[in-house]
């Protein structure tokens, strides 16, 4: 070992104050990289504080949750903030790649939109539950898409699984597995 190894020693990575300023900062940042619903942004920005937090105990959080309610609604007055635009983008992304509609509900929700607004804007999208289990077996080359017919035989419990664990439906998920011979 060398003499100098003990000067090298890491110690925790220090955070830099946490203002008002720098919280706006974090959170245009943030939106620069990513699209964000409100819920999801203010959890974003939570997180950050409570990081600081953690290294500066008497650093008063409640007047930097304000900020955060502040900067959020200031956000949402210029437009770069809006849920229902959010959730439209998303829900689209989903369709696109297949995904039920059990899946985009339950992962919007989780990044705090309100299930109603999601319920409205998948009323909005033209979706086919049939077409998207058959995208997603498509993609995972499962049910019909499998090449051999012995082996989509053996394996046809397995897909219905991987089908229903998805969130599709078990009467679409059957279809879905039916459709083999008119493919």
């Amino acid at each position: 070992m060398c003499e100098n190894c003990e000067n090298f020693s890491k110690s925790p990575k220090k955070i830099r104050k946490i203002t008002r300023i720098r919280l706006k900062n974090i959170a245009l940042y943030y939106l620069e990289r990513f699209d964000s619903s409100v819920d999801n942004l203010r959890q974003v920005l939570y997180r950050r504080i409570n990081g600081y937090v953690r290294q500066d105990s008497e650093f008063d959080k409640k007047q930097a949750e304000g900020w955060v309610e502040d900067i959020l609604t200031e956000f949402e007055t210029l437009g770069y903030l809006n849920d229902k635009r959010y959730a439209e983008v998303k829900v689209k992304s989903y369709l696109l790649s297949g995904k039920p509609a059990r899946y985009i509900k339950i992962k919007l929700n989780q990044k705090g939109l309100d299930s109603q607004l999601v319920e409205n804007v998948l009323e909005t999208q033209e979706y086919d539950p049939q077409e998207m289990a058959l995208k997603f077996a498509k993609k995972k080359r499962i049910g019909p898409f499998r090449p051999d017919e012995e082996i989509r035989k053996l394996n046809r419990q397995k897909d219905l699984a991987a089908l229903v664990r998805a969130g599709f439906d078990y009467d679409v998920s059957l279809d879905v597995l039916s459709m083999e011979n008119q493919l």
